[in-house]
């Protein structure tokens, strides 16, 4: 069962190909390691593509799996990244997702028209964002030059502050009201993103930044890999009123796969059951409906359920979405039609 395709809200293949925690051979299949996304695995599980995130690292280790096996947990955040040393880790991956487009394994789309070509005819679809603008300097030739090369989507923080804003801890139990919004150069960036139809992605914002977004942006309010806090009360998650203000906006929300914001105990444990996603996805299908919800899986950057493991295991998931009755029209929608929708309305194709 491998359709509908799945188009995803985020991944984090590139950092790995980055760290060269896995390989990239010539055919385009990344050679060997515990890699959860390639171009086999694609084909078996029914990937269709997805926004494959340029992320820059700290110093400090960005895995905190077993401080957050506890029963709470409140990790610090990590310090500012330099715009001198953000930048060429971005352009380095950025690099990264080209060459994987020149060897064929994907294709960078820049409209949905695109997206859809590639989807089929068997391509990956790429999405190229950026997880955290450290790499955007206050004048924004990077974003121009970045925007040029395929950049459509952009998260203004990571789990740190930015120049742009602050990010919330990976706390538990906790919501995402833990600090600051954006500042004024956040402002200017949500003005100039606007203005170059670039898609703002809201995971990962403070609550005070959301609201930012929410009041001086005019595109539909997006959170690519979020869930629900009434659910799972984790700092990532998302209140009722961030839900419904997606909602009203016209938005999007991408379920996150990664344990720690399904469980209700707030574990990373692999030994989650994919109920427990469909306990979200119903949730969030509730509070903005079924036209505002799609997938945000983290593949490649978090511990998703062990029912699932890798893009090959994405079956087991639509296995279980039609055992809670959802019918084909809804399946669609969640698999990829939602995002198209969103990313059409967004980039005005």
């Amino acid at each position: 069962m491998n359709t509908p395709l799945i188009f995803d809200g985020h991944n984090d293949l590139l950092l790995r190909l980055h760290n060269k925690d896995v390989g990239m051979d010539q055919a385009g299949v990344f050679g060997s390691g515990g890699r959860q996304i390639d171009v086999d695995k694609a084909k078996a599980g029914g990937f269709g593509g997805g926004f494959f995130a340029i992320f820059v690292p700290g110093e400090e280790s960005v895995s905190h799996d077993e401080e957050m096996m506890k029963d709470t947990y409140d990790l610090p955040l990590p310090e500012q990244v330099t715009w001198h040393n953000a930048i060429k880790v971005a352009l380095s991956q950025a690099a990264l997702l080209i060459e994987l487009e020149r060897q064929g394994a994907l294709q960078i789309c820049r409209s949905t028209a695109e997206i859809r070509t590639a989807m089929e005819q068997g391509l990956m679809a790429a999405v190229m964002h950026m997880e955290g603008a450290e790499a955007i300097d206050r004048d924004f030739h990077t974003l121009d030059v970045l925007h040029g090369a395929g950049l459509r989507s952009l998260g203004p923080v990571w789990s740190r502050p930015t120049r742009f804003g602050h990010g919330v801890p990976f706390r538990y139990p906790s919501t995402g009201d833990t600090g600051e919004g954006l500042t004024e150069d956040g402002f200017r960036l949500i003005k100039r993103c606007n203005e170059m139809r670039i898609m703002i992605d809201l995971s990962h914002m403070t609550e005070a930044g959301f609201w930012d977004v929410a009041r001086v942006s005019d595109a539909p309010l997006v959170a690519t890999h979020s869930n629900a806090v009434v659910l799972t009360r984790h700092s990532r998650n998302l209140t009722d009123r961030q839900l419904h203000a997606i909602r009203d906006s016209d938005g999007m929300v991408g379920l996150n796969f990664a344990v720690a914001f399904l469980r209700e105990d707030g574990r990373m444990d692999e030994n989650t059951p994919i109920s427990r996603m469909l306990d979200h996805l119903d949730y969030l299908i509730a509070e903005v409906g079924e036209d505002r919800v799609g997938m945000g899986s983290d593949f490649d950057g978090a511990t998703v359920p062990a029912e699932i493991g890798t893009i090959a295991g994405l079956p087991a998931l639509r296995r279980a979405m039609r055992d809670r009755g959802y019918d084909d029209a809804l399946m669609k929608k969640l698999c990829h039609e939602n995002w198209l929708r969103v990313l059409g309305k967004t980039w005005g194709e």
